[in-house]
């Protein structure tokens, strides 16, 4: 049965997602019915509703937030705080191994009963693996909730792990990896978190080596699942179309034999991030165009500087030669002016990414090899002057804030958005923070506050880069320091 914990709690779309770079890449996969398109067919409020948090007796907790308008459909998921750099090395890329397994069929039910099951009720099906997280969420019709919630609890606790579907699996992971690294954004992130964390694991990538992805056997997977999907760590969040007294009960009929702890004497904790100040060069005489990336220690979480680093994110802006919309050289970001002079520089984007214990800033840029020299020092010498007064104007902050209100309400207006939100929230922060709060936060950052936040994380501080592609012109790792462009800054 339940305890009695149970709290409401104002909804808020954490900010910034969209603009952000997410380097902890997520890999997806799902089942989806082509006759619905769920996620267009109910709206949240701007404005959210409550969240209703209910812890079960064996620390699993059920979070909901029901929507006012008329809405027939919800978007129902386990959260799960576990991810790739809770693995170690010999099991780097278990984690992700396990989520494509969990499709290929229970003790219940073949995979291709599966796949007619969710195809028949219109639903979607879907999973997605990142560096501190993994999520299994089903879009359904509200009268296929307790439908949803029994599959979602059979293929996290029944998966079969069959033999000849895992070595199956290995050559569509292969693939997968073969996909991944034609996307230069996808290849270029995870070659700066292997440069910024060298030695942990928020520098191994989510997918693992070919190696391992060789050799990873049925134990591995049981052996993962035994100790990292316990009831403490997991959250069932639903949106939409629901009632959190019968998501309770749900949960409970179905969850409420999820082990408290471990069953495993491996290690359930993942290795604090130590940011490395190195860099990762992968040159290739296949691709035309540099890659490249430049990160600093950002924030995590719960930093006092989090929320200053996003409106500094947003300040600085992003800018692509191709998108006639992106401004250039009439763009509201100097940066972007700075950038889009000539054609040293054909794009670049600001990131932002938070984890538990350590975070990432900086920017992804592309460029023509022979620009890089001149792009580096645009940057370099922009980055630096941001601490120094004059760099900018109170109205590029308010600006920024505005920007940065508007993309988290609007990203609070889908179910599935609000229920990532509920899950992530709460196994990032233990509770669901306001929008309200969020708003106020925003609006307490002033230009003051934005100058201090780039003394303390870019000003003289060391940087990882990764670039890939033709960058025979990229100057040596200590020619990009933010220190050599200084007195050009003042």
């Amino acid at each position: 049965s339940s305890t009695a914990e149970e709290g409401r709690l104002l909804a808020s779309k954490q900010a910034g997602e969209e603009m952000a770079m997410r380097l902890g890449r997520r890999a997806w996969r799902g089942l989806q019915s082509g006759a619905q398109q769920l996620e267009s067919s109910c709206r949240t409020a701007a404005v959210p509703e409550y969240t209703e948090v209910t812890r079960l007796a064996n620390g699993l907790r059920v979070a909901t937030e029901a929507s006012h308008f008329e809405c027939e459909t919800m978007t129902l998921g386990v959260w799960i705080d576990a991810g790739s750099r809770y693995e170690a090395e010999s099991n780097n890329g278990v984690a992700h191994f396990f989520e494509h397994m969990a499709f290929k069929g229970t003790k219940k039910r073949a995979q291709q009963a599966l796949e007619v099951m969710i195809e028949d009720m219109g639903a979607h099906l879907n999973a997605y693996t990142s560096r501190e997280q993994t999520v299994y969420y089903a879009k359904l019709f509200r009268k296929d909730g307790a439908v949803g919630m029994e599959v979602l609890a059979d293929i996290l606790q029944n998966s079969l792990l069959n033999l000849s579907a895992i070595e199956r699996e290995r050559d569509v992971i292969l693939r997968e990896m073969e996909e991944v690294n034609k996307q230069h954004e996808e290849l270029i992130l995870d070659l700066l978190h292997a440069a910024a964390y060298r030695e942990g694991g928020l520098g191994r990538t989510i997918l693992g080596p070919i190696g391992n992805i060789k050799t990873i056997a049925r134990r591995d997977l049981e052996d993962y699942v035994k100790t990292h999907y316990t009831a403490p760590r997991m959250i069932v969040a639903a949106a939409g179309a629901v009632d959190h007294d019968e998501i309770v009960a749900l949960s409970e009929a179905h969850f409420r034999d999820q082990p408290q702890s471990s069953q495993t004497t491996f290690a359930v904790d993942f290795d604090p991030a130590k940011f490395t100040p190195t860099e990762v060069r992968q040159p290739s005489l296949e691709e035309p165009l540099a890659h490249v990336a430049l990160g600093f220690a950002g924030a995590d979480w719960n930093s006092e500087y989090a929320v200053a680093l996003m409106v500094l994110q947003t300040m600085l802006g992003h800018w692509d030669r191709l998108n006639p919309t992106s401004g250039g050289t009439a763009s509201p970001y100097k940066l972007a002016r700075a950038l889009a002079a000539d054609d040293a520089c054909y794009s670049y984007l600001t990131f932002n990414t938070c984890y538990k214990d350590a975070g990432l800033f900086g920017i992804y840029l592309v460029a023509p090899d022979q620009g890089l020299p001149l792009t580096i020092t645009r940057l370099q010498t922009y980055l630096a002057s941001l601490a120094h007064p004059g760099s900018f104007e109170d109205d590029d902050v308010a600006r920024a804030k505005a920007q940065l209100k508007a993309n988290i309400i609007s990203q609070g207006t889908d179910l599935a958005s609000v229920c990532e939100e509920i899950g992530r929230q709460i196994l990032t922060y233990n509770r669901r923070m306001t929008l309200l709060e969020v708003m106020a936060r925003v609006d307490a950052v002033s230009p003051d506050d934005v100058r201090a936040t780039a003394a303390r994380f870019l000003a003289d501080k060391d940087h990882a880069l990764a670039a890939y592609g033709s960058i025979s012109h990229l100057p040596a790792y200590d020619r990009c320091h933010i220190r050599n462009y200084h007195s050009s800054s003042r």
